[in-house]
């Protein structure tokens, strides 16, 4: 299958759409233009890119859960209990993992079988089976903007019919979706489908509809260097704006250290805007997205409402536009709505105190100028592997070990790269492998994890990577011996 970054023509698109409403029959409800009418009815206060927008230009951080369940009624009693009582400001929909392989026959199993037990017996909400009325219940429900957020390499029914159904917001991407949920699926298949998302959000855009649209930011989640994340949001926010998506926002995901996640942030917003203009794609909003510790949690409540109040102060300060909220349940499985509401007023708490605070300048410029220097790197040779093309680059950079998520499942990644922390806490590379760094970055890194290595008294080793994928858990940020 050969992929190119080329905008869909309408022809195209349409000829590929009748393949798509037909997958499940809740498709054939989907009409683009009583879509269109429905988008435009809903008012300002609940459409995320003006939210979004409005939030950037005010320098406020504005907080979001994650959640969802199986029945319309349940989902809608959640909703409204995170949006008044969890004081939200943004409102997800997590999609259930049948729905994410596209497995709608077992998804409709779950629903009855939730029924049926009084009981959520699927992890999410299966949007697709519901259908647009069904997903019109739940966006009507609530007095805020509402996300869709899953997990799912062919996400393009979801996409019509939650679109369809009033959501304003769709996360997700070819790459960040595939590479560290999936094991099988090649790039080629994932980004081609997640390309006709993209044009449909493009649609809506040029028929006035403006539909945010967020790339998956943390991938893995786990000790995934700023650099790597970055390359995978600047290239599914370039292919988002070739198919003609407007508003954009990139993420990352917690790693610990205050200055490294400030300066991530603040590098993800400027490096955005630098490749949407280098090639050319005007008009662009971009905003952020700070992903509050995706890793291991402590099972003491209050030990974990310690990490998440420092995923909040770093979110503050880098000031992000908004911030995903964990709760004071991860290490113990889905929240109680309860749980998910304490998870949210703790970090509206920590970041209304720090609204207005800022790291001082020369500490972040050096981690900041280091973090753009890779990524540059790393999507310049994407460039160039693409032969100027970034979906064929991305491509042939997951091939060649150029692009390489720590730890993902896909078969189609390297896995060569391992990263550990310095003895500050940060992260930094104990294995760079294929990444495109010249002698001075490579480094800087083997330097900054024998320092830490001689501090602690032992060798640079792979235990560095263990003990740092557990330390947070244990209450460290470090992976102490």
């Amino acid at each position: 299958m050969e992929i190119r970054n080329r905008k869909l023509t309408r022809d195209a698109f349409d000829w590929q759409r009748k393949i798509v409403l037909g997958q499940w029959p809740t498709g054939r409800d989907v009409d683009l233009e009583e879509a269109v009418k429905y988008q435009q009815a809903i008012p300002e206060s609940k459409q995320f890119a003006k939210k979004l927008s409005q939030a950037k230009k005010d320098k406020r951080t504005l907080i979001q859960p994650r959640a969802g369940v199986p029945l319309i009624d349940a989902h809608i009693k959640l909703m409204q209990y995170l949006q008044n009582e969890g004081e939200a400001d943004l409102l997800p929909t997590t999609i259930d993992s049948y729905t994410r392989l596209n497995r709608y026959e077992e998804a409709e199993n779950g629903i009855r079988e939730s029924m049926r037990q009084n009981m959520a017996m699927l992890n999410g909400f299966p949007a697709v089976n519901h259908g647009v009325s069904g997903s019109r219940r739940v966006t009507e429900s609530v007095n805020i903007p509402i996300q869709v957020r899953h997990g799912t390499p062919d996400a393009r029914l979801l996409a019509e019919i939650t679109i369809a159904g009033g959501f304003t917001s769709y996360e997700g991407g070819g790459i960040s979706y595939n590479i560290p949920y999936a094991k099988n699926v090649s790039l080629e298949r994932s980004i081609a489908d997640w390309m006709y998302v993209d044009r449909l959000i493009g649609v809506y855009e040029e028929m006035g509809i403006r539909i945010n649209r967020e790339p998956f930011g943390p991938s893995t989640g786990t000790l995934v260097p700023p650099c790597m994340s970055h390359a995978v949001a600047i290239i599914e926010a370039l292919l988002a704006a070739e198919q003609g998506v407007k508003s954009i926002t990139v993420g990352y995901g917690q790693l610990g250290n205050l200055v490294q996640d400030v300066a991530a942030i603040q590098s993800l917003d400027l490096l955005t805007n630098e490749y949407l203009e280098k090639y050319g794609y005007e008009g662009c909003e971009v905003t952020t997205v700070f992903h509050q510790w995706m890793g291991g949690f402590p099972q003491d409540e209050a030990k974990a409402f310690g990490v998440i109040s420092w995923g909040s102060a770093a979110a503050a300060i880098s000031h992000a536009t908004k911030v995903i909220v964990k709760t004071p349940h991860e290490a113990m499985g889905v929240p109680t709505m309860e749980a998910n509401a304490q998870g949210l007023r703790c970090t509206k708490q920590v970041i209304s105190m720090l609204r207005d605070q800022y790291l001082p300048a020369p500490m972040l410029e050096a981690e900041k100028d280091v973090i753009c220097r890779e990524t540059r790197a790393i999507l310049n040779k994407c460039f160039e592997l693409g032969e100027g093309d970034i979906a064929v680059g991305a491509i042939r950079a997951f091939q060649a070990g150029v692009l390489d998520v720590p730890f993902a499942p896909s078969r189609f990644n390297a896995g060569k790269i391992l990263p550990a922390r310095d003895n500050e806490g940060a992260v930094r590379l104990l294995e760079t492998a294929s990444l495109p760094f010249d002698g001075e970055l490579k480094a800087f890194h083997k330097d900054k994890i024998r320092e830490r290595a001689k501090t602690e008294g032992r060798d640079v080793s792979f235990q560095l990577v263990i003990d740092d994928i557990y330390a947070i858990s244990k209450g460290r940020l470090v992976g102490r011996p």
